[in-house]
């Protein structure tokens, strides 16, 4: 068996046992804030805190997770590090303050992200990004990024990153379903056994729409199964040399998915009948439909997963992903929605 079949197994397992306790536990009272930090101290001696969320800790998972994994792919074509850093940073970099501009234009908050946004914003550029690099790095030919290549592994890293990513939108509530008693009967009946209903006043299904408690369509569930599976695929397509097939087929899947599962949430989203976020996916996949049909390089030597692996592998590498999940986490896991007030004292008995 090759290595790339036995890391996709091995993949497959772990999302197999991650989301079996996931769906389960997230919604549960407790899995919302992470830790909670003292800020300042009040006349009545007590503290304000702030809260630091599971949603800050999934979504700098999520984000490091898919960066690993174009760190593989792109090693596993003999793209040099310099050359996958250079493009990770400059996506990252636009991509990251787009979450919070996009859905501050798209839902006119000021306190929220939008990852599916931001994604859609980095497929629109990385083709640009990609003959930017290129024409700055043709003295160098082996470090020229191979466009094809390079846009199936921006496809498949964001189908894992969304899959991954939703379950910080599990603990904390928000990108929510519809409630099963205002949906259609069959839908209500499929779904009587395995939905979703959030635990606790601060899940923005409760202080937003009222629905603490309340049975939902299991829509992040249902995403994040959709997003991992269309990256397995895409992984395998890649593997077997079929790059533009395997960046067509997740776009189409993940896009399409994400404009049919609108139907089903409850969530503010604008208040159009469709929505931006809707209109940005059917973009992507026009965008993506039209790159594949000019897409024609393929990369000088076929993917090695083992190669791509050992590149991963290394001390600096492994320390940049750490420092990114830092960063990451604290600029998404700061609550600014919820606060908290904390009273410190001594144990005299222990003493």
């Amino acid at each position: 068996m090759a290595v790339h079949d036995v890391a996709a197994a091995l993949l497959i397992l772990l999302y197999a046992a991650l989301f079996r306790w996931a769906f389960r536990v997230l919604p549960r009272e407790g899995w919302q804030v992470l830790a909670t930090v003292p800020q300042a101290r009040r006349p009545d001696g007590r503290w304000m805190g702030l809260n630091l969320t599971y949603y800050g800790a999934f979504t700098a998972s999520a984000v490091v997770l898919a960066v690993a994994l174009a760190i593989v792919l792109l090693g596993s074509v003999a793209v040099p590090f310099d050359a996958i850093l250079g493009l990770s940073v400059t996506l990252l970099g636009a991509c990251v303050p787009a979450a919070k501009i996009l859905a501050r234009l798209i839902e006119g908050k000021t306190n929220t992200f939008t990852i599916g946004g931001a994604s859609m914003f980095g497929l629109f550029l990385a083709p640009w990004i990609v003959a930017a690099m290129n024409a700055g790095f043709l003295p160098r030919e082996d470090a020229v990024l191979p466009v094809t290549a390079v846009l199936a592994t921006v496809a498949i890293a964001y189908a894992f990153g969304e899959g991954t990513g939703r379950l910080a939108c599990l603990s904390f509530g928000c990108c929510y379903g519809a409630p099963l008693n205002r949906s259609h009967p069959w839908i209500a009946g499929l779904f009587v056994h395995h939905h979703t209903a959030f635990a606790g006043e601060t899940r923005k299904a409760a202080y937003e729409s009222g629905l603490e408690s309340v049975p939902l369509v299991p829509i992040q569930a249902m995403t994040a199964v959709v997003s991992v599976a269309a990256g397995m695929a895409g992984l395998w397509l890649f593997f077997r040399g079929r790059m533009a097939a395997a960046f067509l087929f997740t776009v189409v899947v993940t896009q399409m998915w994400r404009v049919g599962s609108e139907c089903l949430r409850a969530d503010y989203l604008g208040g159009r009948r469709v929505s931006w976020y809707q209109v940005l996916s059917l973009a992507g996949i026009a965008y993506a439909a039209f790159l594949a049909f000019w897409l024609t390089d393929v990369p000088s030597v076929p993917p090695d997963a083992l190669r791509g692996i050992r590149l991963l592998w290394h001390p600096g590498v492994i320390l940049c992903l750490q420092g990114l999940w830092l960063g990451l986490f604290f600029f998404t896991g700061r609550s600014r929605v919820t606060t908290a007030t904390l009273s410190m004292h001594v144990v005299k008995d222990r003493i």
